[in-house]
C-alpha cells in the first residue's frame, strides 16, 4: 500500500517556507498569463489588456474562494467573527466561490473593454482555469487534504498527515487533477478550430459542464468537508455544482445555435 509522506513544505529558511500549494498556485497563474498572451496575440487584441485581466481574475479568485469557503461551509462562525474571514493564511478556499469570483471579475472586465464580450473572454479564460484546476488539486495532494473515502483499490493511498491511524483512501485529488488536465487539453484543441472558437459561449459552456459535472461525480469518492454534511444525500460541493452544469448546458446550446462571431 502506498503511503503519501511528502510534506507540504519544499524548503524552509528561518521563518520563511515555500509550500507546494503556493508553488502550484503561482505556476497556474504564470502559465495562464502566458496562454492568454498567446490567445490575445493570435486574435490581435491589445497585449496590455492581459495585465488588466490577470489582476481582475487574480483578485476574483482569491476573494471569491475565501468568501465561498466562509459563506458556503461555515457561515454561522464567520458571520459571527467577520475578521476571521481576512485570515486567509489559516486556510479555507472553496472552488465554487472561486468560480463566482472569476465570473464576477470577467463581467467587470468585459464591461471596461471594447470587442471583448463576457462570453468571448469567458471562452478563453475557461481554458486557463481548467489548467489551473490541475495544479490546485496537486497542491491539495501535497497538503494531504480533500482526501478520498476509504477503499481497497490497488492505487489507494495512506495519508498519515491526515489521520493518526491511516487507512487506504481514494486519491481523490489525483482524480480531479487528471480530469481537469484532460478538460484543458480538450478545450485547447477545440479552441484551435475556428468553427468552435468563433461561437460565443461554446467553450465556456463545455467547461462548466465537464468541470462541475465531474466535480459532482467525484464527490461520491471524497470525504465530506464539514461534519454537518454527513448523512446528506448530496453534499455541498454537489449541490453547488448543479447550477453551474445547467448554465453550461444553456451556454453550449445557445452558442451552437448562434452564428459565428455572435454576442
Amino acid at each position: 500500500m502506498n503511503e503519501w509522506t511528502i510534506g507540504p513544505e519544499i524548503f524552509r529558511i528561518g521563518p520563511f517556507a515555500l509550500r507546494w500549494y503556493s508553488l502550484m498556485f503561482i505556476i497556474s497563474f504564470l502559465l495562464g498569463y502566458h496562454l492568454m498572451r498567446r490567445f490575445f496575440a493570435l486574435e490581435k487584441k491589445p497585449q496590455t489588456d492581459v495585465d488588466d485581466l490577470f489582476l481582475y481574475v487574480f483578485l476574483g479568485t482569491i476573494i471569491g474562494a475565501r468568501l465561498g469557503h466562509c459563506l458556503f461551509y461555515d457561515p454561522g462562525y464567520y458571520l459571527s467573527n467577520p475578521l476571521e474571514i481576512l485570515k486567509i493564511w489559516r486556510g479555507g478556499l472553496a472552488s465554487h466561490g472561486a468560480a463566482v469570483g472569476i465570473l464576477t471579475a470577467l463581467w467587470y472586465y468585459s464591461h471596461k473593454k471594447t470587442g471583448q464580450s463576457f462570453l468571448w473572454i469567458g471562452d478563453r479564460v475557461a481554458i486557463v482555469v481548467a489548467l489551473s484546476g490541475f495544479f490546485i488539486r496537486m497542491g491539495n495532494l501535497f497538503n494531504s487534504e480533500i482526501v478520498g473515502r476509504p477503499t481497497d483499490v490497488p492505487w489507494a493511498l495512506l495519508f498519515p498527515r491526515y489521520e493518526e491511524n491511516p487507512v487506504p483512501r481514494h486519491p481523490a485529488q489525483v482524480y480531479e487533477a487528471l480530469a481537469y488536465l484532460s478538460i484543458f487539453y480538450l478545450l485547447y484543441r477545440l479552441y484551435q478550430k475556428p468553427a468552435v472558437r468563433d461561437r460565443r459561449g461554446v467553450l465556456f459552456g463545455l467547461f462548466l459542464i465537464t468541470v462541475f459535472g465531474f466535480r459532482f461525480f467525484v464527490e461520491f469518492f471524497k470525504e465530506v468537508q464539514e461534519t454537518w454534511e454527513v448523512g446528506m444525500a448530496l453534499n455541498m460541493g454537489q449541490i453547488l455544482s448543479i447550477p453551474f452544469v445547467l448554465i453550461g448546458v444553456y451556454l453550449l446550446v445557445r452558442g451552437w445555435k448562434q452564428p459565428p462571431g455572435g454576442k
